[in-house]
């Protein structure tokens, strides 16, 4: 199911949120425009679980960078369908979470649900030398706290192959689909290959989203929510 938009509507706009979605863009171009050279930014600028535990044994042997990467990876995205399909759950979700938290709150919130994302996966398989990227972790973190805030809310979904028609879902449904979704990859990935199962990083979604069902309410504070409201698909 992909989201199209929810019941929620914000009282401001969400500047924030979009400002991430544009950064995720610009950089992404950026990307493009490096040809051959992208697998090396990719591994300069991602997360290498092994190079960050290697760190705190020989930090000699690397850059600094190596310890900012859990926050560069976030914006950094390996194709079309990666970014679009990132940015179209951080269209739907974010702008409700910035609004219910506060601006300057929802940028703080979504950075530390990206480094814990991050921290769950190197936690998982700290010996994988592949580069993690994408903004999912932090987006699951988004996930997680829309869920506590708008629990009654309804999502607009499109599922294949009827993309022209959006079918009303509760978010506690929809969200709660794919976080069972992330936990059975997740559990199946413990292995061999664990941060390699077709490419996800499915720790790094389980580790965003129970981020960000912890964070929330810290980041809330006394500030209401919006009531779900009616559809305004």
């Amino acid at each position: 199911m992909i989201p199209v938009g929810d019941s929620v509507r914000s009282r401001t706009f969400p500047y924030v949120n979009l400002a991430i979605i544009i950064a995720n863009f610009l950089v992404f171009f950026y990307e493009l425009s490096l040809g051959n050279e992208v697998d090396s930014f990719l591994r300069d600028w991602g997360v290498v679980p092994r190079f960050v535990t290697d760190y705190f044994d020989n930090p000699g042997d690397y850059p600094l960078r190596v310890l900012f990467t859990p926050i560069t990876a976030m914006f950094i995205h390996g194709g079309w369908f990666h970014i679009l399909g990132n940015m179209i759950f951080l269209w739907v979700f974010g702008d409700n979470v910035e609004d219910a938290i506060g601006h300057v709150s929802y940028l703080f919130f979504y950075l530390l649900a990206g480094i814990a994302a991050a921290t769950a996966q190197i936690w998982v398989d700290s010996n994988s030398a592949l580069p993690m990227v994408g903004a999912s972790g932090a987006i699951a973190g988004v996930l997680g706290a829309y869920v506590v805030l708008y629990p009654r809310a309804t999502i607009a979904a499109v599922i294949f192959p009827f993309f022209f028609w959006a079918f009303p879902v509760p978010a506690f449904v929809l969200i709660g689909l794919w976080f069972f979704i992330q936990l059975l990859n997740g559990a199946a990935s413990i292995g061999t290959a664990v941060g390699a199962s077709e490419g996800v990083a499915w720790w790094a979604h389980i580790g965003g989203f129970l981020a960000g069902l912890v964070l929330v309410w810290a980041f809330r504070g006394s500030r209401p929510t919006r009531s779900a409201g009616r559809s305004t698909w």
